[in-house]
């Protein structure tokens, strides 16, 4: 059984009818019962107003794989949850990181680099075409996935080179990007997907919810090889600036004043 744990902000949901309309009991829960519909995960959630984030040292030791998704609230995330999330990961925790968690302190750490984007909400179509479909994260979900409505994101996505680039993003506007990348920091593997912003539904795509299942099972590392961090492999040094103001320039729908 592979005990995944599903860590959201859980603001948005709290402070936006919109929001809390698409994802009631939160994105957090939305997702754990994806994952829950496997009987080979046990998944539960933690917020970010939950002491110590809800993700105290003795949460994190019986955690396989954790799910992050962040947007609003990055910066009110402790330094001391960083550190022991980043300590997990680097010993044999896998961490999937969604949508706007690429901004999150955590991946930002993990990557060593800005990770910012370009960005336009606009409710666009997006297509993301499978480069490996034969990949374990991607098993049985054929060539493409279709959203009818997501926020785009554009290169260029300031991330070191991946392991794997396993999906690549097409908007209605004519850019592209990297949605579906691994990585491995000691020996804990990384997947960030792209997906998720939370005015859609996306957590509600029966293909968006298999692949975050098959990517849990992938993450999960039934043997870690590393106790000592500072021996694992991998690891880079963190370059990113301590504080960003913005994920990157937001871009304009097609019509609007200032669009390119």
């Amino acid at each position: 059984m592979i005990r995944a744990v599903v860590w959201n902000e859980f603001v948005h949901e709290r402070e936006n009818p919109l929001v809390k309309s698409v994802y009631p009991e939160g994105i957090h829960a939305a997702l754990a019962a994806a994952l829950n519909a496997d009987p080979g995960i046990d998944a539960s959630t933690a917020t970010l107003d939950q002491p110590e984030n809800g993700l105290p040292e003795d949460r994190l030791r019986d955690t396989d794989v954790l799910l992050w998704w962040g947007h609003k609230a990055h910066g009110q995330v402790e330094d001391a949850t960083v550190d022991r999330v980043a300590q997990r990961v680097h010993e044999g925790m896998g961490l999937i990181v969604l949508h706007s968690g690429h901004f999150s302190k955590i991946f930002r750490r993990l990557m060593g680099t800005p990770c910012s984007l370009r960005w336009r909400e606009a409710g666009e179509r997006e297509r993301l075409w499978a480069t490996n479909p034969s990949h374990p994260i991607l098993a049985g979900l054929g060539d493409r996935i279709e959203l009818p409505s997501e926020e785009m994101y554009g290169e260029p996505f300031l991330v070191p080179e991946p392991l794997e680039t396993l999906l690549v993003s097409w908007f209605e506007g004519g850019e592209v990007f990297r949605s579906g990348l691994t990585y491995q920091r000691g020996a804990g593997r990384i997947f960030y997907f792209r997906p998720g912003h939370e005015t859609y539904p996306t957590y509600h795509d029966a293909t968006v919810r298999q692949l975050l299942r098959n990517a849990v099972h992938w993450a999960h590392n039934p043997a870690p090889a590393w106790t000592d961090v500072a021996e694992a492999p991998n690891v880079p040094v963190d370059r990113a600036p301590e504080r960003i103001a913005e994920k990157g320039p937001k871009l304009h729908k097609p019509g609007e004043e200032g669009y390119r």
